[in-house]
């Protein structure tokens, strides 16, 4: 059976003021194209179709456009969860009737209506999908008290999935979560504060592929069966080095799997560059596109007047210009914090630092977590 891993499309993404549903359409064709030459079986979509809970009418159009086109002129069944950034009501509209038309989309955590079968010349191949849901209604769920994280919630569905799957059938797991030491980026709303959000990798083997979704950045989990395909595009300067693609699964009649990358190229790339402006202003390199939404980093020591009008004439797209610091002795000054590297705690913290002289509290920073937790669970299920 031959798998197309995606996820994290996050239709409707605004990015510096930029809509980039037009960008997102060029790759979604591009997408499409691959579905005709490599003819899928099926498409695994692990959440976040959408970037916020209410889309605008652009990306909800396109979304319908992309899955129509595949039912109807390729006649491959796709397999759908809802992330973090997706509404499960919205997103779960009429999944009834999609599901039985080739769409069957997860949104809630019905345990009765996980599973999807598919057969190819050697048999059944059982799909788990299980949804981005909140710990709580875990607990609720199974009416367990001790499930308060999400490593706590992620264990107790798989564990069910695991007690009642036929074993001896070909599996595929399909969730949504933080996967504990893999490498996200700043783009990723977090799923919590304080490490609460972090899944053990360990609780998704056993299956004889996992298509995890969340994380932007393409990555295996420990091991080559279990995977985050990564975004469709990439959604901030964070990951201008990443190499996006989606994965084409084979697998064979004995559940091993052949994994191959294949890349997405975008009708214009997001991409930093650094130096001395009169170097900056020869424009493009070979093989590069002015047309790119750039960020540029410029070395210069001397004060310039209008650095970004004078970028900008070069590259349309420029977003963003940064200046580094030198000191007496003309060295770059030491940036010191990487504040977008920290976490909305440890933010907070070297604020409160900087204003009050005082380090913040153990009882302050449990606070501050519970509140920012609240915070961002209103947030998703807005």
């Amino acid at each position: 059976m031959r798998i197309l891993h995606t996820s994290d499309w996050h239709l409707g993404r605004i990015f510096y003021g930029i809509y980039l549903t037009d960008d997102q359409a060029y790759v979604l064709e591009k997408f499409i194209e691959l579905v005709k030459d490599a003819k899928p079986d099926v498409i695994v979509i692990s959440g976040d179709i959408y970037d916020r809970s209410v889309p605008p009418v652009e990306a909800v159009d396109l979304f319908d456009d992309v899955v129509t086109h595949i039912l109807i002129d390729y006649k491959v069944p796709i397999i759908a969860i809802s992330g973090n950034h997706d509404s499960p009501d919205r997103l779960g509209f009429g999944y009834r009737i999609m599901g039985e038309n080739g769409f069957k989309i997860s949104c809630r955590l019905d345990m009765d209506a996980m599973t999807t079968v598919l057969e190819d010349e050697y048999g059944p191949v059982y799909f788990y999908s299980i949804p981005y849901v909140e710990p709580a209604v875990t607990r609720e769920k199974f009416q367990d008290e001790t499930i308060h994280t999400h490593d706590d919630s992620m264990k107790k569905i798989v564990g069910y999935i695991k007690e009642n799957m036929n074993r001896k059938c070909r599996k595929v797991l399909v969730a949504h979560a933080y996967a504990a030491g893999c490498d996200g980026c700043e783009s990723e709303r977090p799923l919590s504060v304080g490490g609460s959000g972090a899944v053990d990798p360990s609780v998704f083997k056993g299956f004889d592929y996992t298509a995890l979704g969340h994380l932007h950045n393409p990555q295996k989990v420990g091991c080559e069966e279990i995977r985050y395909s990564g975004s469709l595009m990439k959604y901030s300067f964070d990951e201008a080095k990443h190499k996006k693609c989606v994965y084409i699964v084979d697998m064979d009649q004995y559940g091993k799997v052949n994994i191959k990358g294949v890349e997405l190229k975008p009708r214009r790339d997001i991409r930093c560059i650094e130096g001395c402006l009169d170097e900056l202003k020869k424009g493009p390199k070979p093989g590069e596109n002015k047309d790119d939404y750039i960020m540029a980093t410029v070395k210069d020591k001397k004060a310039i007047l209008d650095v970004y009008g004078q970028l900008r004439c070069i590259y349309p797209n420029l977003l963003h210009v940064e200046r580094p610091q030198y000191d007496a002795s003309g060295n770059i000054c030491s940036p010191g914090e990487n504040y977008k590297k920290m976490n909305d705690v440890d933010l907070f913290s070297s604020f409160y630092k900087q204003v009050t002289d005082n380090e913040i509290s153990k009882e302050q920073g449990e606070t501050l977590k519970e509140l920012l937790d609240k915070y961002y669970q209103e947030l998703r299920e807005a």
